[in-house]
Formats: structure tokens, sequence, C-alpha cells
């Protein structure tokens, strides 16, 4: 079943109809717009929570940053951030390939569809100019037939006409022969004017328009079809990435499962424990026996309880919680007890009948200043360099964690210390490629550094070897380092294990260690093509031909060589902007 045959008499209704379903798709892409502008926008939502609740910290200025719980919450923060990723490429594929593409085929068929109702416009002119040429020749043929029979009708009765002349009568016969031939011309005309008609009305109902309803049936069916894999794409897009927000949601469920209660308790306990002994059991003092003594230099001046630790270290303050009101009966060794009474003499009325009760009332009128200041002290610690402010454990972790930034500092400066000296070594040996002289502020710079280094390295050891390190505490100084940049084996008391003391005065520069068989092979990083003839004439660098490839076994650190292999096992240096370098990924 087809238009063209069932609805050959509906024009109007198939041009309402397609007219319609144009209009659905237009309705569909503004409402997959919208949906996109929805998915952005929570999108864009999702990024500012993230972004508001993962604020960007030093790990190491963040106490709670090695802690499980908030390892997992900045996780689940990162994966919510991701999520909000793939709204937005839900967003984004939508717009690609649905509103625009529907926009674009939509425009197709608009033009498409003008295209037909224009043939059918022209096809209906042209049938009814076709029919306007019958009903003018059916006319004319009429008005002719009439005139015709009123000649035939003139000309009989003039022939009866006694009183007319036979001039008359043939005038009248030959007018009518006249006007019967004409009407007989326009009944031809007429006929062949029905003829053409009715064909090309046949023609019309039964050819043209059902081939132009067709062709409106295909398009309508091609827009379905469009709009249908438009609404499957509207779910399709959101399922490609639902694996992606799978794993995200699975991230979030991993990073509540990796939260460990016993580790986060271990890392608040290594990273806030002190390193201080309990402290002992309060000694009595016998405040009686002070009261009879005439003079102060007894016990009570000299504190044996957790102050006495205070007075070492006074920026630790052993109350376990904060006190706003001490009990009048709270005992304490820091008060000077009162002067004794005269010997041989009434006690002082200050007493009363019980001199121990006074004692201890006069202790505690002085306990709140000193607590009080002790607090002072515990809430602006003076921050030394040595960390003499932090309490014992944290002071040793902290020194080992300065130690080993030091270490690596004098590492790098030692490797720069040996590139510039083979660099001033080659400069030496081919003055074409460079002169040494201008490697002379770099080189003593470099020197001034180490030696800064290496005085600040062992000033923290001995600050390190002060604060007590623990017999399982490896040591930061495993190996120190010479005026070449070379390592020095330390024993381990710290002292050289070889007797011989290196000479300051030894240049920082050494010459090439050539020596490459003695250790394993390094595997290569990538390959480069020589560019140029080098003659490899100086120690430690290797010569090679123009077009000539060789494997990189090692990258240019900044001054100006490459470390590369031939295929028989040799290694060299040669510069690295006489070749073509090409690394591997």
């Amino acid at each position: 079943m087809d238009w063209g045959t069932e609805l050959w008499d509906q024009y109007d209704i198939i041009e309402k109809h397609t007219q319609s379903g144009l209009e659905l798709v237009e309705k569909y892409v503004k409402f997959v717009k919208e949906r996109t502008e929805i998915e952005q926008s929570y999108a864009k939502q999702l990024r500012n929570l993230s972004k508001k609740y993962n604020q960007k910290r030093s790990s190491k200025d963040e106490p709670d940053s090695r802690l499980s719980s908030y390892q997992s919450f900045l996780d689940i923060l990162n994966e919510m951030n991701d999520y909000a990723g793939q709204r937005e490429l839900i967003a984004e594929n939508m717009i690609m390939n649905i509103c625009i593409d529907l926009t674009k085929y939509l425009q197709e068929l608009k033009q498409e569809r003008k295209t037909y109702l224009l043939e059918a416009k022209k096809a209906q002119q042209s049938l009814e100019s076709t029919y306007k040429q019958l009903d003018s020749s059916k006319k004319r043929f009429e008005r002719e037939w009439r005139e015709a029979e009123r000649a035939a009708q003139y000309a009989e009765k003039t022939d009866q006409d006694i009183n007319a002349t036979k001039a008359d009568v043939e005038k009248a016969k030959q007018q009518a022969h006249m006007r019967a031939r004409v009407a007989e011309e326009c009944k031809n005309d007429y006929a062949a004017q029905l003829q053409k008609y009715n064909k090309e009305q046949s023609q019309f109902y039964f050819n043209d328009m059902p081939i132009i309803f067709n062709k409106l049936q295909d398009l309508d069916e091609r827009r379905i079809r469009k709009l249908a894999h438009g609404y499957i794409l509207f779910s399709d897009t959101e399922k490609h990435v639902m694996p992606i927000i799978g794993k995200c949601l699975e991230g979030i469920t991993k990073a509540g499962t990796n939260v460990n209660e016993k580790n986060d308790t271990m890392v608040i306990i290594e990273q806030n424990k002190s390193g201080f002994e309990r402290p002992g059991d309060v000694e009595f003092e016998d405040y009686s026996q002070g009261i009879n003594r005439a003079s102060s230099d007894s016990s009570l001046g000299t504190p044996k309880g957790p102050m006495d630790l205070l007075g070492k270290n006074k920026s630790k303050n052993f109350w376990l919680f904060k006190r706003s009101k001490l009990s009048s009966s709270t005992l304490t060794p820091f008060s000077t007890p009162p002067a004794p009474s005269p010997p041989n003499g009434a006690p002082s009325p200050k007493f009363g009948r019980d001199p121990l009760s006074y004692c201890l009332k006069e202790i505690n009128k002085t306990v709140k200043p000193r607590i009080s200041s002790f607090r002072t002290l515990r809430r602006s610690p003076t921050v030394t360099e040595d960390f003499g402010h932090l309490p014992p454990e944290q002071r040793r972790k902290r020194l080992q964690q300065k130690l080993e930034e030091i270490s690596k500092e004098l590492q790098k400066e030692a490797d720069q210390s040996e590139a510039l000296g083979k660099m001033k070594d080659v400069y030496e040996k081919n003055p074409q490629m460079g002169d040494p002289a201008s490697l002379a502020t770099q080189i003593s710079q470099t020197s001034q550094n180490i030696e800064r280094l290496r005085g600040e390295l062992n000033k923290y050891e001995t600050w390190l070897s002060e604060a007590g390190v623990r017999g399982e505490t490896l040591r930061y100084r495993a190996h120190s380092f010479n005026n070449n940049g070379a390592h020095e084996v330390l024993s381990p008391d710290g002292a050289h294990s070889d007797e011989s003391t290196p000479d300051p005065s030894q240049a920082i520069y050494a010459e090439f260690d050539d020596d490459f068989e003695d250790e394993e092979p390094a595997a290569p990083i990538g390959k480069c093509t020589a560019m140029y003839n080098f003659p490899g004439a100086s120690e430690g660098t290797i010569a090679m031909q123009e077009g000539e490839v060789l494997a990189v076994v090692e990258e240019d650190k900044g001054d100006g060589w490459t470390r590369v292999r031939r295929h028989n096992g040799d290694e060299g240096y040669i510069p690295t902007s006489y070749v073509t370098i090409t690394l591997n990924k």
C-alpha cells in the first residue's frame, strides 16, 4: 500500500502530515538541546563541588593527608570530577550525534519536500490550464452550434417565404452552410481538447501525482527512521559511557573499602608521638617539717613531678585536659612555704589552730599563675632550625626528613659538577667546540653549593645524633661526596672507609670514567642517526660517521653530550647537536 494509490485524492492531508512530521523532528532536537544543557549544568555543579572540597594543599602542610579516610575522601572527589567529565561527554555526544545531525538532515528534508510540492503544484496548474482550454472550446462549440441552427432555420424560413427572392434564399443557405461548417470545426476542436484533457487528467491522477505522493511517502518514512535512530542514540549515548561511570562508582566504593582505621590510628601515633617518658610518681613533701625549719631551702623548691620535665622542655604541658579552675585541695610542689614561727613564741595568728591547713591554702594561691604561664609558653613555641621546639620523636623525624632533602640536593649538585668537569675536559682537548674558561663561573658556583650542602649535611647529622637516633633508624648519610662529585662509602659509624682524606683543593672536575666494561650495560632508551662526522678524539668520546645509527644509552643532561652504544658494544659520548634522536615510547 502506498500513498499514490490509496491517498490519490488527499493532497491536503499529505501536505499537512509531512509538515507535522518535520515539526516533530524540530521539537525533538529542541528537547535534546535542553537535556544537554541540564547535563552540562549538572557536570559544572559537580566539578565546582569537587573543587570546593578538594582544596589544593601541600601534603606536607596537611597533617591528615596520610590518613586513609582523608585519602579516600580525596579519591571520592577525584572520581566525582571524572563522573562530571562523563556527564559532559554525554552532553557533547548528544549535541554532535543527535542535534547537529538531525538539524542538518531536517534542512535536507525540508528542501526535498518543497521540491516535491512544487512539482505537484506545477502538475496541478498544467491540468487546470488544459481544463480551461477545454471549457473554452466547449463554450465556443456551443455558441457556434446555436448560430448554425439559427442560420439553418432562417434559410429554411426564407426558402418557404414566397416573397423572398432567389438571391435571398441562396444567401441564407450559404450563411447556414458556413455556420454549420464553423460549428463542425468547433466541434472537432472541442473533441480534441476533451481528448487532450482526459489524457492529461489520466496522466495527473494515475502517474504524476502518485509518483509525487510516493516520493513524499518515502521522505516521511526516511524522516521517521532517522527520528527513531535519534531516539535510540538518546539512550545509547549514555549507555556508551556507563562502563566508565560504573568504574567511577566502583572507585568510590573502593575508596570506602580502602579506609583502614587501624592504619589511621598508627599514622596518628607516628605523627604525634612526642617521645617523652611518662612522669613518675609525685613525691610526698612534708610541709609540717618545713614549718619548723628556719631555712626555706627545702624539697619544696625542687620539683620532682611533671613540671620538672617542663623545665627541660617548657613547650610541653603535661596536663592531659585544659583546666579552667583548680580545686583548692590540689597539691603542688611549686610554692614556697611561709616563714616559720619564732622559736619559743606563740604561733602566728595567720596559722590559727592548724598550721598545715594554712600552708596548703598559701600553696594553692600560687598554682594558677604558674599553670597560666606554662600555657602561654605552649601556645607560642619558638621555632628553631634544629627543630628543638618539637618533642623528641617528632624532632628526629623532621631532622631525618631534612637530611633526605639535603642529600638529594647534594646528589644533584654532584651530578652537575661531574657534567661540567666532563665538558671542560672536552673543551680543553677540542677548543673548536668551546672555551673552557667559560665554565669557570659555573664550576665555582657548583663547588660552593656542594661545600655549603656538605656543611648543612654535617650540621643536621650532628643534631640527629644529639636527638638520639634509634638503632633501627636508617642512616641518611650512607655516602658523602668528594670534590669531584664522586661517592665515598662510609663505615656504619660515619667514618670514611678509606683512611685517606680528600684534598679540599682538588679540582671539581675530573676525567671521564671510561670503565664501561665494569658496569652492567644499560638498556637502550632510543636510537640516533648521525648528521655529521665526529672524530671522537677526546677521552670518553666515540667516533661516528654521517648516517650511522647508534643506540642511545643516556640522554643529554644539559651538558650538550649524549651517551651512545654501537652494535659491537663500544660506548662513549657524542655531541647532541650532531645527531637526531628518537626515544622509545
